[in-house]
């Protein structure tokens, strides 16, 4: 939450009831008028092959199991890397 938020927040709870719930008809009918923007929803395979050469050949389910075992990968990948390129 942002600082002005919270101030504002702050500031509500000063309000009687009464203000409280002109500031909420206020917002409301304010809101009614803009256009929210939703983000559109993504399929996953809009990200198949956005990094194909990340793992430098590893197949993807051994490098999971070596990540979750605490195994360090980052040398082993360049490695497959740099043989890949000569």
């Amino acid at each position: 939450m942002s600082k002005e938020l919270i101030d504002l927040m702050e500031q509500a709870n000063a309000l009687t009831p009464d203000e409280q719930l002109s500031l909420i008809a206020y917002l409301t009918q304010r809101l009614q008028r803009c256009e929210i923007k939703r983000k559109p929803s993504r399929s996953v395979m809009e990200f198949a092959g956005i990094a194909p050469n990340l793992l430098g050949g590893m197949d993807a389910q051994e490098y999971v199991r070596r990540i979750r075992s605490g195994e360090p990968l980052e040398l082993e990948i360049e490695q497959m890397q740099s043989r890949k390129e000569e």
